[in-house]
Parts: structure tokens; sequence; C-alpha cells
């Protein structure tokens, strides 16, 4: 088992969770705004303190040192300011371990599918936010495109990012996935996650209210309850489509 959480919660903000997680998922978190996401995300990334118990690869988190964790685990915040005067391929770098196989290859590679590499002279500062949200999506896919890479936590990935762009992001993502790196992301988008997750845990105030495939979560009558509005369900040219009716 690759991520395991037994009773893991934060007082007032998330209540006891208790999953197992096996290498090459991709979960996606859906749920209304302060439902939780984040503060799962982040409580199994290690980077917030909670009760319970996560186990990463067998051992506890706080058994792995921030070096070794960092070498297998990346964590995409759903905001972060921007280091002002430093260069794009600077922050880039700062992604990669100078002993990765490969380095530049990996990094230009990531580069040409998010359409930077005529930015990456480019002071942070300077750039748009959707600049910005593609910068931090190719340094974590740079971090966790090594070896040792395993386990990737998004928290809204597609913020900012237009349809080609988050065709980019999906490619990318679907990619890594196929190589067995787990992902576990949080997002808005129904129709996006009925078309792309393997796995839903589908949150409301706090609680996974339900998990699995995401065509058995994704039904209108949950997600009116969720959401608290209507749902109705539509066939496209042979596509399901999640819609919301008044």
């Amino acid at each position: 088992m690759l991520l395991s959480c037994h009773d893991l919660a934060v007082p007032s903000r998330l209540a006891p969770v208790s999953a197992d997680v096996t290498k090459g998922e991709l979960i996606h978190l859906l749920g209304p705004n302060g439902a939780g996401k984040s503060t799962l995300l982040a409580a199994l990334a290690g980077l917030l303190p909670a009760e319970g118990e996560v186990l990463f690869a067998g051992r506890p988190l706080a058994a792995w040192s921030a070096v070794a964790l960092s070498r297998r685990r990346a964590f995409l915040h759903q905001q972060a300011p921007k280091p002002d005067m430093m260069p794009v391929w600077h922050y880039l770098s700062l992604h990669q371990p100078a002993d990765a196989p490969q380095r530049d290859d990996m990094l230009n590679a990531i580069c040409q599918r998010f359409q930077l590499e005529d930015k990456l002279a480019r002071p942070l500062y300077q750039l748009s936010g959707g600049e910005w949200q593609r910068v931090r999506l190719a340094a974590v896919f740079c971090q966790i495109s090594q070896p040792e890479g395993q386990l990737l936590l998004l928290d809204e990935p597609l913020t900012g990012l237009d349809l080609a762009q988050q065709a980019a992001f999906d490619a990318q993502l679907a990619a890594l996935v196929d190589t067995g790196i787990t992902a576990i992301v949080s997002g808005h988008d129904i129709n996006h996650t009925l078309h792309h997750a393997r796995s839903v845990w589908l949150m409301k105030e706090g609680t996974v209210i339900a998990s699995g495939a995401a065509d058995e979560v994704l039904q209108p009558e949950r997600l009116s309850e969720v959401y608290a509005i209507p749902f109705r369900r539509l066939n496209v040219e042979g596509h399901a489509l999640l819609t919301t009716f008044f």
C-alpha cells in the first residue's frame, strides 16, 4: 500500500478519514468551498498538524526526513506567493535534485508541454496569474518525475489555466500515472472529474461522504445533496454530462 490514513482528523476542519491508496491511482477530491479538501491534502502531505496516522510506503510520515520525502512526494498548494526577482529557470531547477538523471531534458520537455520555453529567463514577478500557475505545475511535475517519485498531491491545479493548458495538464498527469505515480487532485469541475478521475472522494463539511469510481459517486441525487442545487445527467454524443438546472 502506497498511502494509508487511519482516523486522520483536524479538529473543527476535518472529520476522521481512513483510506488506503495504491500505486498508480488517480483520485479527485470534490466538494463545495469549505468542504475540507485543502485540509485533507495538507494533512496527507504531512504539512498540517493532524490527529490519527498517515503511512507513506509503510512508514509514518514523521519517520521520513524532509529530503527523502521531497524526492518521493510533491505537493502543490492552492496558492503561493511569487519569489519576486527569481528567474523562472532558477525556480524550476530548485525542484530537481542535482543528481537527477537527464535533468535538463526532463525540464525542457515539461516546459515545452506547458509553453514556458520563452519565459525561462523572465523574473517571476513579471508573470501573469495563469503563467505563474503553469510554472508552479511544471515545478511539481519536475520534482515528481524522478526515479524515486511516487505521490503527487495537487490542490486546485486547474486554477487560471485556459482549455489548451488544461489539456496539457491532463496529458502530463496521465503520463505520470501510467508510470505508476499516484495522484490525488482537488478541484471544482465535476465534468472534468467525471471524464478523467479513476476514483472520487466526495466531501461535505469536512467529511468524506462517498468514495469510489467516478461514474458511481457522481450521481445527480448525491451531488444535489452536497451542493444544495439540483443536478441532472445528460448524454451528449455518447458522453455523460452533469449539469445544474433551476
